[in-house]
């Protein structure tokens, strides 16, 4: 039986993380994008378990993992998922795992 992620400890996420990682890159190996994409949300979302909530600030703008020169400014934070906009994008609310945000300074 599975466990709930935010059920397990940090040991059991950083095990669940790396077995996700490894199905998604034989996936995207054997060319099944969609399998690839399913496993690789899925490592996202666990990783967002181990992500410290009290250090995304409210109203701070964010780097987006894997989307290069794209920023997203937090605007709530709900479960393991930051509500907000990107940058130039106004008009559209959506939200991100929280494992997604990167601090704007790089290094950090």
């Amino acid at each position: 039986m599975e466990k709930n992620y935010a059920a397990m400890t940090g040991q059991e996420l950083r095990v669940e993380i790396a077995a996700l990682r490894e199905k998604a890159r034989k996936a995207e190996q054997l060319g099944i994008m969609n399998e690839f994409a399913v496993y690789d949300r899925k490592a996202i979302m666990a990783a967002s378990y181990l992500v410290d909530l009290d250090k995304i600030v409210l109203g701070e703008m964010y780097r987006i993992d894997g989307a290069p020169g794209e920023f997203f400014k937090v605007d709530r934070l709900k479960g393991r998922f930051a509500w907000g906009h990107r940058l130039g994008s106004e008009r559209y609310e959506e939200a991100l795992p929280v494992a997604m945000l990167l601090p704007m300074k790089v290094g950090k």
